[in-house]
């Protein structure tokens, strides 16, 4: 019996998508066709391949009244909303930009004696293994500079968004971009962690749990393959005895809620200077006690379920044991009655939380914050630090040069001032810690999807 994956609705609990596993020995052929495809591709020029990748970018936009709804069945975002091309294109377009100035080689020496450079070769075939929390956006990260930069690529699509990866396979190729080049596979762990253990990629990309990193990285051992892993986040946010408040409590509550908490750099906990906790507070149950929870297929809904069942009892599990442990919930749940114990999970914000609660400490990725008052920035800075994550911090205050300062004291990938939850394509997206390692974007992002080979010619 041939095995499937299935996509499992979070708006009502059908069958949206099924498909047929990809065996070992079909993965296997697939991937010796993009071996044999990607030396034409990486020999065409680079004008070519952007514009031929951008032509891809641009038939997904021309699809987006499809994806849309597809989407909101798939794992539950709204359709308001509206998707996700904005950034799937802004960042595949700023890669494009940049791809000439970042790939062209490093001459060390031009002379009547001697040429010496660096060339930056693709790897050979990308494997790209993609969440479904922001699946186009997630994807289009690696897809778009490592087939700029003449790599062949192989997605693996989460089974939660099953149809994203073969419509942009589908898209691209009917965009130009050689079939062969830009492949979509059905797989399942065992088979990609025997794939990759099996030498069968020049790099691997993996945006996911810490867990499924470990997984990636015992797959790869031994092989010298090269990694980036995209792992989990419980981001923060400070705000300051400076800081606008009404600002603040709009862009952190947002981030924290946004896409029902299911946001790689979504904010997980917020420390606010005892001067300014209570006016924040009180805004932030304000703005989630005007949500409304309910089918993402409705335009009306501002925040639908959370795209599976398991994901939304780690939050209730959260919840339960932080008031528990003496928490407070500030949301009247009666304000939320489709909450139905299943995907479909209302919005909390907690205080009177502490890192001895797993809800301050352990990644949640739902809709749910908890916020402590603060006495100094000493005291905020080991707060924050206290963690095993390091993705993003949120920095609210009037003074840069103080925001600077104490970003420098934070084990974070990234630093954000008054503002939240956003991916800069022109910065490296990268973490420590738990977080993972590599980064994705920017001129760093091509460094990693490329290998260093150096040229010493003596002339006669």
């Amino acid at each position: 019996m041939t095995k499937t994956l299935k996509c499992i609705s979070p708006v009502d609990g059908s069958v949206f998508a099924e498909r047929p596993v990809a065996s070992q020995k079909e993965a296997e052929a697939v991937i010796a066709s993009a071996k044999t495809a990607q030396k034409e591709w990486a020999a065409r020029p680079l004008e070519e391949r952007i514009k031929l990748v951008m032509a891809g970018v641009a038939k997904i936009g021309e699809q987006n009244d499809e994806i849309v709804p597809e989407l909101a069945k798939m794992m539950g975002r709204p359709v308001r909303y509206g998707g996700e091309f904005g950034g799937f294109n802004e960042r595949a377009s700023y890669m494009a930009k940049i791809a000439e100035e970042s790939l062209k080689p490093i001459i060390a020496e031009e002379s009547d004696n001697f040429e010496r450079r660096i060339e930056k070769e693709p790897h050979g075939v990308i494997l790209v293994i993609a969440p479904w929390n922001y699946p186009y956006m997630t994807a289009i990260n690696t897809v778009a500079p490592a087939l700029i930069a003449g790599n062949a690529v192989i997605l693996k699509h989460a089974t939660q968004t099953l149809l994203v990866g073969e419509r942009m396979a589908n898209a691209f190729a009917e965009a130009g971009v050689p079939a062969e080049v830009f492949q979509n596979l059905f797989l399942d762990h065992d088979t990609t962690s025997h794939l990759i253990a099996g030498r069968n990629f020049g790099f691997v990309n993996f945006t996911g749990s810490v867990g499924g990193g470990r997984a990636i990285e015992t797959a790869a051992a031994g092989t010298f393959t090269g990694l980036g892993l995209e792992l989990g986040g419980k981001d923060p946010g400070y705000v300051m005895d400076d800081a606008d408040v009404e600002a603040a409590a709009e862009t952190l509550i947002d981030g924290a809620m946004f896409n029902s908490g299911q946001c790689c750099c979504g904010i997980e906990r917020i420390y606010v200077h005892s001067s300014k906790y209570d006016a924040f507070v009180k805004k932030a149950v304000e703005i989630v006690s005007g949500y409304k929870l309910g089918s993402p297929l409705d335009e009306e809904t501002t925040i639908g379920p959370m795209a599976h069942v398991r994901f939304a009892d780690v939050v209730r599990k959260q919840v339960a044991d932080a008031v528990e442990q003496g928490a407070k919930p500030m949301i009247d749940a009666s304000l939320f009655p489709e909450d139905d114990g299943g995907a479909y999970l209302a919005p909390q914000i907690l205080v009177d939380v502490n890192h001895d609660m797993e809800v301050m400490r352990e990644e949640s990725f739902g809709p749910v914050v908890g916020i402590m008052k603060v006495e100094s920035d000493e005291e905020a800075i080991r707060l924050m630090n206290d963690s095993h994550y390091g993705l993003t911090a949120s920095l609210w205050t009037q003074d840069p040069a103080r925001a600077a300062k104490i970003g420098a004291q934070i084990e974070t990938g990234t630093v954000f001032m008054n503002r939240a939850d956003y991916l800069d394509p022109a910065l490296c997206w990268t973490g420590c810690k738990d977080t993972g390692r590599g980064g994705a974007l920017s001129e760093i992002g091509y460094q990693n999807l490329t290998r260093p080979k150096s040229y010493h010619l003596k002339k006669a």
